[in-house]
């Protein structure tokens, strides 16, 4: 069955593709402001970065609260899992969210 045509949005662009599940509404992580959750929907990095990321406990499903970003808006502060990650906003481009609405709760 072939899958319904999105828009999603990555590095500021709007892109046509076919969506995955939970993918629909995905962005790039760094769209997101200090103090909003979403769900990690996808990792696009391939080879060593994406084997790092996943390493590092972003994998699809997983809670990501950024907590903060430095003066000039990179690197960006990420609360998951218990500990703070820090990530350059060029890795953060590679990591698609869905963004968590006040008052859902994602199980």
């Amino acid at each position: 069955m072939e899958r319904p045509l999105t828009l999603r949005r990555i590095k500021g662009k709007r892109r046509e593709g076919r969506g995955r599940t939970g993918e629909e509404n995905a962005m790039s992580l760094r769209e997101l402001k200090v103090g909003e959750k979403a769900l990690v929907a996808r990792i696009l990095a391939e080879g060593e970065l994406g084997r790092r990321l996943r390493d590092m406990g972003l994998v699809p499903g997983e809670e990501v609260m950024v907590v903060g970003r430095a003066p000039l808006k990179d690197p960006v502060a990420l609360r998951l899992k218990g500990f703070t990650l820090s990530l350059r906003n060029n890795e953060a481009d590679f990591i698609l969210v869905s963004r968590k609405e006040a008052g859902s709760d994602f199980a």
